[in-house]
């Protein structure tokens, strides 16, 4: 990305909020443009400012982050054509429920507090780009709580939003589909398994994974396994 990351960042704590504002603004690539304490003074300085992305604390006082996203998401799809805010929940907690419950408000990236200089950067990065990012603490225990959902998710409100790409990516998924096997090979991926366990489960060789390994990043887009669990996630792709 090649033009400067505008950021606002919605966090109660002042230290908290301020050791962010100080990571990122060693950035040269990232501007903080906005701060709030609270989730309807949050609210308000997102439609004013029009951010890259929205770091969201998910324990704000008077709303919760999970709330504040969904309000957000729902008001930025009724203004159609306007530039779309990404929103990055930050958070101490890796509770299943409240990390789909943020993924089902519309949160479009999810990073650990404690994370590195080096992670956080990159989860804003990433998320303004407009690809998901997931903490890898907490990617596992995400997807796995993924795959114990229903099939029919359909009256699911609370699952309606995880179940989505962008339109270039639903392009993508249509214009290349997986095959069979490499649905077999993504559920075990998803599962954990290495190239090796891949093989053994399959009855294939390791090389023969390889390769599947590379289509199923190629068609989903992504650079790495995580991203891979992520796409599989918000498509539907893995029950």
């Amino acid at each position: 990305m090649d033009h400067t990351i505008r950021v606002a960042l919605i966090e109660d704590h002042d230290l908290t909020r301020f050791g962010i504002r100080a990571i990122l603004q060693q950035q040269p690539s990232i501007e903080i443009v906005g701060e709030a304490r609270d989730g309807r003074s949050g609210l308000k300085m997102l439609e004013a400012t029009k951010p890259d992305v929205a770091i969201v604390d998910v324990g704000l006082p008077d709303m919760t982050g999970i709330e504040l996203t969904q309000q957000f998401k729902r008001s930025q799809f009724a203004a159609e054509g306007t530039p779309k805010t990404q929103i990055l929940i930050m958070t101490m907690q890796d509770d299943e429920e409240v990390v789909l419950a943020a993924f089902a408000a519309g949160a479009d990236s999810y990073c650990m507090k404690d994370a590195s200089l080096t992670r956080l950067s990159d989860a804003v990065t990433t998320t303004a780009e407009g690809n998901a990012w997931v903490d890898p603490a907490i990617a596992r225990i995400v997807l796995h709580q993924v795959q114990q959902l229903p099939s029919d998710t359909s009256s699911a409100n609370s699952t309606i939003n995880i179940n989505r790409l962008s339109t270039e990516d639903n392009e993508m998924m249509l214009t290349y589909p997986l095959t069979e096997r490499e649905l077999e090979v993504l559920k075990l991926i998803v599962d954990g398994c290495s190239n090796a366990q891949i093989s053994e489960k399959l009855y294939i060789t390791v090389g023969t994974v390889k390769t599947h390994v590379r289509n199923i990043l190629n068609k989903l887009c992504a650079d790495d396994r995580t991203q891979v669990a992520v796409r599989a996630l918000r498509a539907g792709l893995v029950k």
